[in-house]
């Protein structure tokens, strides 16, 4: 029997999430209802978590 996963939601809207195979942790993904950015933080056999991604800061990437 194959293992369920916990599928996470949107942390604004409580939409499921459709989770993608390639998926990995650091990840960035938006929501398909509201557009919501997160960030995956925790991937296993079992389990996706999500958290709101943070926002651009203004010195990023100098």
């Amino acid at each position: 029997m194959p293992a369920t996963i916990s599928v996470p939601q949107c942390l604004v809207c409580d939409t499921d999430f459709e989770i993608q195979d390639d998926w990995e942790r650091g990840e960035i993904t938006a929501c398909g209802a509201c557009g919501q950015e997160h960030e995956v933080v925790e991937k296993s056999d079992a389990t996706v978590r999500v958290a709101l991604a943070p926002e651009v800061e203004e010195d990023w990437g100098e």
